[in-house]
Order: C-alpha cells, then sequence, then structure tokens
C-alpha cells in the first residue's frame, strides 16, 4: 500500500512511522494482530483503547500489534484502480496476511466501515465464509454489550476490560497457530477464556442458557499506564496525554449505557498518576494533558492529584483539560489554578431543563448547584460555556423543552451585563434508548417528535442574544436507535446498506439514511419495531451478554425513575445491589471471576477529598519564554516515509522533540505566543532530501554539538540533525538558492524512454513556458533559466542542479508540466545539496 503513497490524498495517514510507532522483526514473533478503528486516522489516532492495547500487546517480545484505520473515499478509489489491498501502518503487511484483525465498536454508527474495511483488505464480510487462512476478526469496545446485528460478520466478540484480555487472546492465538490448529479449534478455544463471546457458537433462536460475562480488571493501579503513546502526524482530534484516572462510574445516571458496563469504579493513585504524568510529558512532548474518566470530578483525589501535577505543568507551559466534569464536581482552588494556564470554554451537562426531569434520569444536581458553578466559571475569567441537553427522554413534556431555555437564560443572566464577550451554548441531542440501562425498554420518539421539538426549542433560542442553540442531527440518531437495540435481522441490513454506498454514517456530511431503509425495506423490517417500546418481560437480544448488573436492578431503578427518586451514589453512599461486587457478603453476577477477584470499588479515599481542606495555591515565578540565548540553523535527512510530511506536519514533530530532548525553545511575544522556529523552501510531499535547514532559536547557550546530539535521539525514522550552525540572535538570515537533485525513472523502459525525450528537448531549449496555477490564478512561467545543470549519469538516473534566486517552481510540478501524466510512481527525486550561490572555475 505505501508503494501508492505518491497518489495518495494526506498520505501522512498512511506512513506509519510516528514517534512511539514499534517495528518488529514478523519472523521473530509467534502471533501478529492489527489493533484497527473503523474511521480515518485522526479519529482513531484519538481512542486511548487502542493506545493501551498497543502497548500492552507489544510489550510482550513474542506478540506484534499493528495499527489499521479506514481509508478516505478518495484513497479507496485509488487502491482499488491499483489493485492494493489495505495494509498495516507499520511494516505495509496486507491484513488478510495476519493472525488477527481487532476492530474497536465505540458506536454504531460504524457498522458499515468495519465492512468497508473487510472488503479493502480482501477478506470475506461473513465469519462463516472465512477459511483457516483468513485471519480472525475480533471486536471490542463499547457497542459490543449488543454487537448482534454485527454478529455474523465477527469471529470474536471482547466483552469488558481489554488489558488483560488481549494478552490471552494472543496467547491462544499462538498456541493454536504452533500446533496447527484450524478456525474452529482456535473459536473453542477462546471461548473458554473470561468475557470471550463466539457469535457462531449462540443460537438467537435457541437461547438456552447461553451466557458470557464480560472480562474485569480487578484493579488498575498495578497495570501499566501506556506512556510511549505514538505522536500522530498531521492533528489528530484530540492530539494530548490522555491519562485514564479512574474507570467506572456509579453516579447512576439512567440514561447511561457506560456508567453501567464499565463498574464498579476503579481508580489509580495520586501517586502512580503523578509519575505516569511526568514520564509520559517527557517521552512524547505533548504540550497538552487530560485527565480522563466517566466522571473526572468524582475521582475521590482529584484536588491532591491536581496539587501534585499543576505546578510542573505550570512550569513546562503544559495546559491541563478535565473533560466529563459534573456540576459542583469542581472546587474553586482547582479552578482558579486552570484558569491561570487554560481558559478556552467550560462545559456543563445538566442533561436536562427541569428538576423534575434530572430526577426523573437521576442526574442528581440542582438548579442552585448549577448556577454556583457558572458563577465560579465567570469569576476565573471564563466567557464561553456549552451546556449540554437531551430531548425526548422518558416523560418528558413540552413544559420540560420550556425549563431547558429558561435554565439556559439564568445561566447567561447570573454572570450579569457587566460580564463582556459571553457566549452559552445549548447543545442538544435526542435520546437514544441504550441497551444494559433502566431505559433499555423505553420508546425512542420519531424523527417527526424530534424535528418539532428542536424548532420548537429553536424558535425560543433565536429570539435572544449571548446565546445559541446547536443540535445533533435527527437522522443519525434515528439509525442509532435502530442499531443499539438491534437483532441479528439487522446484519443483512448493515451489509446491503454498505452495497449501497453507506459509509462514514457518523459523518454529517457522509451520512446517507436512504440506503439503511432501502435495506429494511427488502429485509421486511419496520424500523419503529426496533425503536419502539419493548415488552419488559420480553427477552431481549442482548440478554445473553452480560455486564454484571442484574435485569433487576434496571427494573427497579426504571421505577424509581418514573417515581421521580433519586439513587445515591455507591462509591459514597449505600449500596443498591446492582451485581457487580463480590465483597462483605455480597455475591457477583460474574460468577467465572468472582471466585478468584474480589470485585469491588477501588477507592483512593472514602470521600471525595474537594471536600475537605485544599492544598494551597502555589504559582512558581514565571520563565521568560521570550528571552534569546542562542540561535542555530539546523541541518537535516527528510527521507523514507518522512518526505511525506508536509511542512505543516513537520512543526509539531519538532518541536515536541525539542521539548522531549529539554531544549528551552525561545517563544514569540502576544497572546498566542509561538516558537521561534523558520523552516526553509518547502520540500515537495513525497520528495526527499539529504540537505534541508531550519532555524531554531533557544532561551539558553547551548553547544551544537550537544544540541545535534539531543535531538536526534528524539527524532522519527528518516529524519536525522547532520550539523549545527551558530547564528547571530538577528531576525532576517540568508537562505540557500541552488539546490541539486538526483532523478532516478522507476518506470517502465517505454515510459521512460519518452520522458527522458521530453526532458532533453526541455534543456535543449532556450525558454520554456510552463502554466502555473495559485490560489488566485493561472500565470505563466519560464521555468528554463531556473535549470543550470543536467548530467545524465546512467540511462535511468539523472543529476539537475536548479537556482531559484529568480523564479521558484516545485520541481515535482515542473516535471509534471515538462512530462504530462508523470507522477512519482514513475521516478524518485532526492535533494542532495543546497547552498547559497553556484560553484564558481
Amino acid at each position: 500500500m505505501k508503494k501508492l503513497l505518491p497518489l495518495l490524498p494526506r498520505p501522512t495517514r498512511y506512513l506509519g512511522s510516528e514517534w512511539g510507532s514499534v517495528h518488529k522483526d514478523p519472523a521473530k514473533v509467534r502471533a501478529r494482530i492489527a489493533i484497527g478503528f473503523p474511521d480515518l486516522y485522526e479519529v482513531g489516532m484519538s481512542y486511548l483503547g487502542q493506545k493501551i492495547l498497543y502497548e500492552i500487546v507489544n510489550n510482550h517480545a513474542d506478540f506484534y500489534a499493528e495499527r489499521v484505520y479506514v481509508p478516505c473515499l478518495e484513497t479507496a478509489g485509488i487502491m482499488r484502480e491499483h489493485g492494493e489491498l489495505l495494509a498495516t501502518m507499520e511494516s505495509d503487511t496486507p491484513i488478510r496476511e495476519l493472525d488477527a484483525l481487532g476492530i474497536s465498536l465505540t458506536h454504531e454508527l460504524c457498522y458499515t466501515n468495519v465492512l468497508f474495511m473487510l472488503d479493502l483488505s480482501g477478506i470475506p464480510l461473513k465469519s462463516a465464509d472465512r477459511g483457516d487462512e483468513s485471519p480472525l476478526i475480533i471486536a471490542g469496545g463499547g457497542a459490543c454489550f449488543n454487537a448482534e446485528p454485527m454478529a455474523e460478520f465477527f469471529d470474536v466478540i471482547m466483552l469488558g476490560d481489554g488489558e488483560e484480555s488481549m494478552v490471552r487472546v494472543m496467547e491462544v492465538i499462538a498456541d493454536c497457530k504452533e500446533k496447527g490448529l484450524g478456525r474452529k479449534e482456535k473459536l473453542e478455544a477462546l471461548a473458554k477464556l473470561p468475557g470471550i463471546y463466539i457469535p457462531e457458537f449462540f443460537d438467537p433462536e435457541n437461547p438456552g442458557d447461553f451466557f458470557v460475562e464480560k472480562a474485569l480488571v480487578e484493579d488498575f493501579e498495578p497495570i501499566p499506564f501506556p506512556k510511549d503513546q505514538i505522536l500522530p502526524y498531521g492533528e489528530a482530534i484530540h492530539d494530548r496525554l490522555t491519562m485514564e484516572i479512574a474507570r467506572g462510574c456509579t453516579r447512576g445516571c439512567r440514561f447511561c449505557q457506560a456508567g453501567i458496563i464499565y463498574r464498579p469504579v476503579r481508580e489509580r493513585t495520586p501517586e502512580t498518576l503523578t509519575a505516569t504524568l511526568m514520564d509520559g510529558l517527557d517521552r512524547t512532548g505533548y504540550e497538552e494533558t487530560s485527565f480522563l474518566s466517566l466522571s473526572t470530578g468524582d475521582y475521590s483525589a482529584l484536588d491532591t492529584l491536581f496539587a501534585k501535577c499543576f505546578d510542573y505543568c505550570a512550569a513546562e507551559q503544559i495546559s491541563i483539560s478535565l473533560p466529563s466534569l459534573r456540576v459542583g464536581s469542581l472546587s474553586n482552588p482547582i479552578m482558579e489554578r486552570i484558569s491561570t494556564i487554560r481558559r478556552t470554554g467550560a462545559t456543563l451537562a445538566p442533561e436536562a431543563g427541569s428538576q423534575r426531569m434530572r430526577d426523573v434520569i437521576n442526574k442528581g444536581i440542582t438548579e442552585e448547584a448549577l448556577l454556583e458553578h457558572a458563577l465560579m466559571l465567570y469569576n476565573n475569567g471564563w466567557r464561553n460555556i456549552k451546556l449540554y441537553f437531551m430531548i425526548g427522554l422518558p416523560s418528558e413534556t413540552f413544559e420540560d423543552l420550556d425549563a431547558i431555555f429558561d435554565l439556559c437564560m439564568k445561566v447567561r443572566d447570573v454572570a450579569g451585563w457587566q460580564v463582556k464577550n459571553l457566549n452559552i451554548t445549548a447543545a442538544v441531542s435526542p435520546f437514544v434508548p441504550k441497551p444494559h440501562t433502566p431505559f433499555q425498554w423505553e420508546r425512542q420518539i420519531s424523527m417527526e417528535e424530534i424535528y418539532e421539538r428542536l424548532d420548537y426549542l429553536r424558535a425560543k433560542f433565536n429570539k435572544v442574544k449571548r446565546i445559541k442553540m446547536k443540535s445533533h442531527i435527527p437522522r443519525m440518531t434515528f439509525l442509532e436507535g435502530i442499531f443499539s437495540r438491534g437483532d441479528r435481522r439487522l446484519g443483512p441490513v448493515v451489509e446491503k446498506a454498505y452495497r449501497k454506498g453507506a459509509l462514514f454514517s457518523s459523518w454529517k456530511d457522509h451520512l446517507q439514511l436512504e440506503p439503511y431503509l432501502e435495506a429494511m425495506a427488502e429485509e421486511g423490517l419496520d424500523p419503529a419495531e426496533y425503536s419502539g417500546a419493548r415488552d419488559l418481560d420480553a427477552r431481549l437480544p442482548w440478554d445473553h451478554l452480560s455486564s454484571g448488573v442484574s435485569k433487576q436492578f434496571l427494573l427497579t431503578e426504571r421505577n424509581r425513575g418514573y417515581a421521580q427518586k433519586i439513587t445515591g451514589d455507591c462509591r459514597y453512599e449505600a449500596c443498591r445491589n446492582c451485581g457487580v461486587c463480590e465483597f462483605e457478603g455480597r455475591k457477583s453476577l460474574l460468577r467465572q471471576q468472582a471466585e478468584t477477584k474480589e470485585i469491588r470499588p477501588r477507592m483512593v479515599f472514602e470521600s471525595r477529598d474537594q471536600t475537605g481542606e485544599v492544598p494551597p495555591f502555589v504559582q512558581e515565578e514565571k520563565l521568560d519564554l521570550g528571552a534569546k540565548g542562542s540561535n542555530f540553523r539546523l541541518w537535516y535527512t527528510k527521507t523514507g516515509t518522512t518526505a511525506y510530511l508536509s511542512q505543516l506536519d513537520l512543526q509539531p514533530v519538532i518541536e515536541r522533540a525539542m521539548r522531549r530532548a529539554r531544549l528551552p525553545l525561545s517563544f514569540s511575544q502576544g497572546f498566542h505566543p509561538m516558537p521561534r522556529m523558520s523552516f526553509g523552501r518547502a520540500l515537495p510531499v513525497g520528495v526527499e532530501s539529504l540537505k534541508e535547514w531550519m532555524n531554531i532559536m533557544l532561551r539558553t547557550e547551548i553547544s551544537a554539538q550537544d544540541l545535534v546530539d539531543r535531538l536526534n535521539r528524539q527524532m522519527p525514522i528518516g529524519i536525522k540533525i547532520i550539523g549545527a550552525e551558530p547564528l547571530t540572535l538577528s531576525k532576517k538570515q540568508a537562505q540557500p538558492q541552488v539546490e541539486d537533485f538526483i532523478l532516478t525513472f522507476t518506470c517502465s523502459d517505454e515510459a521512460k524512454a519518452d520522458k527522458l525525450a521530453r526532458l532533453r528537448e526541455f534543456v535543449e531549449s532556450e525558454s520554456y513556458t510552463v502554466s502555473h496555477t495559485t490560489k488566485k490564478k493561472v500565470k505563466e512561467k519560464d521555468v528554463r533559466p531556473t535549470l543550470v545543470n543536467f548530467e545524465e549519469v546512467n540511462d535511468r538516473t539523472i543529476k539537475m542542479t536548479f537556482d531559484w534566486t529568480d523564479l521558484y517552481m516545485s520541481p515535482a510540478k515542473m516535471i509534471a508540466a515538462i512530462c504530462p501524466g508523470t507522477t512519482l510512481l514513475d521516478y524518485s527525486l532526492i535533494k542532495t545539496d543546497q547552498r547559497f550561490g553556484l560553484d564558481k572555475e
């Protein structure tokens, strides 16, 4: 697949040479797996689950995990045109040649993308059509707790925590491989592991007592967290060091699936997290970190953790992000500290406007607490607040919709009119009933009702200032609702929708509802059957897949919701016997694992430390980030896959390498300080170079050799610093204008002869005008004077020298203009030198 890089849009999505990527000798491992994500590179590279499994597998010498993502539609078209199969990023091995392909199912709208990956890999879509030569197709992630619509496409489905399960799965695959066992024997061996569901072993028409319980990690404290995280090329959706401070949440929001399937709560200690943070930042060079969990503000030692980490992050100019915060879960001292290093937008999730509705869903917050929290944000300098709401919740009335608008008005007004540049956003999403929740039996409102309620709200918000409303796409919600509570009858619907062109359905500019509706009609299925209310006594399609929480507990919580009764958080209040835990006389429904594990909440403190004395705020003296201590011109190579890094891609790569090397970059002054770093003329994407340059300014003095040595230890594959030339501290520096290249033809002899003849014609001409398209217009350029030397080394290799003093044009574009239809598939081009002027005899 890599040989097509010259033709691909955004080739950085497919390079596999990023800092932190793992490269092993495939011949020296027992089993290989591609860990895939069913979306584009920039989305998948933000997914923490993949980072965790990638490092865990690769920490074992016997196993090799590589990555694969869904290519964009244009790239897929190019692959099919050239007969290329989807391959791993690291070794460019076709997926179908591996032992397994693992795919993360994080939501239901990625299902057709899974088939897209299999199709591009040359792997049969259905499990029943695969033979012993095919890799095992394995699913994992939150949507697996009802992946019945995808059951016929997966060989293996992993339920629950993957940190221990993934290694066990790899061990079984390796053992079976060495014994020469076939696919059926592999599946039988895997089925014996906790959390492993083999769909072909379950008959939904005759379920009997078939039952699979999720895999559970008893305690995350001894589980190493990935520190050597891969640094993406380009910009990932969430491009930062993400740290999972806890897993699980028992707040008990009745609409929340994650709060059920990831029980019990298991926290890491502040000491472990602080060490992980400092080590992770040193190893990656990230300039932002995130404390992640389902409810970060409920982490029992949040203030303690923040006190340990804040001063270090502030001194290193590292921003701290705290997502998933509940109203009242953030203490004022923490908010004060965050405001000194990061003050973008704040998000709050009341979910409903009226207190009645918040009690129905067990949100556990009051309007008074919400307004106090908003005021605290304003007082600490925040001006952009986003409020998340849901519509279509069970028992909702139009009075509850009015309450959404009224609450937003109160949040705006509590700031006072003296607060300038205030922006309040109401983000409204329709409710989707999810399996394994107290509301799994409820009706999802129709698309017509969704549009009606959104229009009702929009009419109100359009009349006021400083508040805007955004909404989730109703068609997307409608589709999600069908598949979230679907059964195996939807498998053919997924396949037919894929065949009809439904791809990237979670992207608003790609969503097509019609292929799904057509497919359902062809299969004789009615969407209303899936979005409608479910019989409380009927068997549900996911009843054989256990999160450990009993159905009786879910029913009890449903009844408490309709009675508007609040259920407390069992971390800090009474246990409600949900069924997960096994301690103090309780019996866990996770029977297979309860025999060997103590399944219970793992908390740092018995109560949240935000309620006690808060560590004092200490802000060290700010560094002079604009100091100018030394200035260098760095000369470096850019070869192999790094040739496909644009200059825009390259800057964060170098900046993070500087951080890892502990080199104190000098920053510009102003509202958005930028590192004082500049690059030479942009090298065409796909062209290699043995001599590129950039200028960097540091706050302190350092020797040139020390600079080179420290940076080279932090460079990705293909980039090497070959020299550092001290410069004066002045702003302007001379730039080389003469560049030498070697062109080598890789095309057929016939094509080479034609292209070489055209190049000779160009050399022999006195002038040669080409059309050059800029952003504004097409320009005519005489490019012949730029070529000052042309030497045919042999019948396939040419040395060329260009002088760009008076005119510059990309040599790759110049060659394409001289030899129409020529691309970097026909030749390779490498810059061998650049200098300030022509050599004089």
